[in-house]
């Protein structure tokens, strides 16, 4: 038996890779970061007439009917390119709803309809915020939420876990140390919910493996542009590339890298067959990605020297979006609280 991917998902990896080298240089990526929202529309419009927004939505419904390791092969392209999109938040809506109602997956499919996520709740939370629902209303704030621009509804979970549908808030942006993506604060003043549903794990599971992916993406991204500059730049009349020290720092990023990437790929497959560790997997992915990331970015940082650091290569939009990655939907330590509740090792 071959454990790799089938020609399909390298294809379509391949053709959002090819996409968005096109269309989302750095260049580009300084602009969205610089607050040009014309182009990051531009971009949003391109990937959206790809047909990825549906790409988990089920086909009766519309969509492409595909599974949450062909999102996460998705969103490792999209972390690679450090390109904002809304496909993590439709795709986690996609992964919860059709199990409640068909109307929002298909709105997802057809494009009428844009998903936000605020999770905040089953992750963490914070003095002075927070979100309650009583009687269908909903009332209190949710920070780091993920809106897009153009964003129809919000799926959101209040303060015992349960999720529901809201097309009313008033928002207030966040600002992150990562340009390259938009967070923020929503207010939810007595807000009707359209749909409220139970307690559903797979939410805040889906929505870390997709985090942790599009880590692995932004972090392949630093290596590849670690090993190329190591090739390149010259010292003492070689190139630093052939210094041992250089050579171990780029082998030790890789040699952490590789199995990352299995393991992310192993949690989506165990998601989509429903295997009864999935969700202690996707948790445990989010916690090793969060960390691998973290050394791929200083380590790849390091290589550059002091031009690591500077504007010009733009090194800052990867490694700061693998910041801002770690802490999104929970820390490593609560993932990893999380996958233990789980596993049965320590009591909720």
């Amino acid at each position: 038996m071959e454990f790799a991917l089938s020609e399909d998902q390298r294809l379509l990896q391949d053709s959002i890779t090819g996409f968005l080298r096109d269309a989302a240089p750095l260049d580009v990526i300084r602009q969205i970061a610089d607050g040009d929202d014309a182009a990051a529309e531009r971009l949003a419009g391109g990937l959206a007439e790809m047909g990825i927004m549906g790409l988990h939505v089920p086909e009766k419904m519309g969509g492409l009917g595909l599974g949450l390791l062909d999102a996460c092969l998705v969103q490792e392209a999209l972390g690679y390119a450090v390109t904002p999109s809304g496909f993590l938040a439709a795709t986690v809506a996609a992964q919860v709803l059709p199990n409640f109602n068909e109307d929002y997956p298909e709105g997802i499919a057809s494009g009428d309809m844009v998903f936000g996520l605020a999770l905040t709740e089953l992750a963490s939370r914070r003095d002075g915020a927070g979100v309650t629902v009583k009687d269908g209303r909903v009332s209190g704030r949710a920070l780091l939420a993920i809106l897009p621009d153009g964003a129809t509804h919000v799926l959101m979970a209040d303060a015992g876990g349960s999720l529901h549908v809201v097309s009313g808030w008033t928002a207030t942006p966040m600002r992150t140390i990562d340009r390259t993506r938009k967070f923020d604060e929503l207010v939810f003043d007595g807000a009707s919910a359209e749909l409220s549903t139970r307690p559903d794990l797979s939410a805040l599971a889906a929505a870390r493996l997709l985090v942790a992916a599009d880590t692995l993406g932004a972090a392949q991204a630093m290596l590849d542009k670690a090993v190329e500059y190591a090739k390149e730049r010259k010292q003492f009349g070689r190139v630093i590339g052939s210094f041992q020290a250089v050579k171990h720092m780029c082998a030790e990023m890789a040699a952490k890298l590789e199995p990352a990437r299995a393991l992310v790929w192993h949690a989506a497959y165990a998601m989509d067959t429903h295997d009864p560790e999935a969700l202690a997997m996707a948790h445990l992915a989010k916690a090793h990605l969060a960390e691998v990331g973290t050394f791929v970015a200083k380590t790849a940082t390091e290589v550059h020297g002091g031009m690591g650091f500077t504007d010009l290569l733009g090194l800052h939009y990867w490694f700061k979006r693998i910041g801002v990655n770690r802490q999104l939907f929970g820390s490593p330590e609560q993932a990893r609280q999380s996958a233990a509740v789980l596993q049965g090792f320590v009591e909720a």
